[in-house]
């Protein structure tokens, strides 16, 4: 195995890869431990690895434990100013130092980051639009961000001195106003802002099938001009859509190749990356 490892091992040495950390491989504590160990082996054999992290179920827990509902409009967190507070105590005060204290702990050395820390995410708020019985309709979701810039040059200062940044998608708008946004889109973001060579989206499905009742149609190897009709015909649709939509951003932001692969298998990482059948589906520009 470590044979076969070798030559991935050297073709990675020295560049950056973007990890957006989330869906159940953060729930499930030894799928927790099986990431964590990837993401320091990652780092202890050259690789300068970023990490991006959601926590939507963390922050619906914790809502409910401040006795405050959750809200949806058409899949997305209506987030007033009462509800950004608990996102911010649940990205920045549970999640952010968790998967920090983690790494360190496994043998690497990690710094916990927002968009807030030295301006690195500047955000807009993100008005929803959809076609309701055709007529268009605007939602105004709240605290809800979509990214205007990303300034690498603190995940870059880090990355050098040796650690490994694990960044919370928080964004800080003109009046300093703090956004949520959708993780998938800030991972996506940092990677085009850092020139990645790869960003790997962990997810709970195997990949992008062309018949998710046949698990023989997966799909392993994807151009971007093929995604938008994959979704005309239906056959990536749901909570897919916006997911592949922030891969086809990131590679349209330069980034080579995206990956989204199943963090409920352990050790998915290293099975993408250091193994020559990989795992999951594979977008390429």
């Amino acid at each position: 195995m470590l044979i076969e490892a070798l030559p991935y091992m050297k073709e990675y040495y020295g560049k950056t890869v973007v990890v957006k950390y989330g869906g159940n491989a953060m729930i499930n504590e030894e799928l927790k431990i099986k990431v964590i160990q990837d993401i320091v082996l990652m780092k202890h054999v050259g690789i300068k690895v970023v990490v991006v992290h959601g926590g939507g179920p963390e922050i619906t827990a914790m809502m409910k434990q401040m006795g405050k509902e959750a809200e949806f409009v058409h899949g997305l967190r209506v987030t007033d100013e009462e509800t950004m507070e608990i996102v911010q105590m649940a990205l920045l005060g549970k999640i952010n130092p968790e998967i920090v204290s983690l790494i360190n702990l496994y043998g690497g050395k990690a710094v916990g980051l927002s968009g807030k820390d030295d301006g690195m995410i500047k955000a807009k708020r993100s008005l929803l639009s959809k076609v309701i019985d055709g007529q268009t309709q605007t939602f105004d979701i709240g605290f809800v961000g979509d990214v205007v810039n990303i300034d690498p040059g603190i995940i870059e200062v880090i990355c050098d001195a040796g650690y490994i940044p694990v960044i919370a998608p928080i964004g800080v708008g003109e009046a300093n106003e703090k956004y949520n946004i959708n993780a998938d889109y800030v991972a996506g973001d940092i990677a085009g802002a850092l020139n990645a060579d790869k960003l790997l989206m962990l997810t709970d499905v195997e990949g992008i099938f062309l018949d998710y009742t046949n698990k023989s149609t997966l799909i392993s190897s994807l151009a971007v001009a093929e995604v938008h009709d994959l979704i005309d015909q239906g056959i990536i649709a749901g909570g897919m859509i916006p997911k592949v939509l922030a891969c086809v951003n990131a590679i349209d932001k330069g980034v080579p190749k995206v990956n989204i692969i199943d963090g409920r298998t352990p050790h998915s990482i290293l099975l993408e990356l250091f193994t020559k059948q990989g795992i999951g589906t594979e977008i390429l520009s």
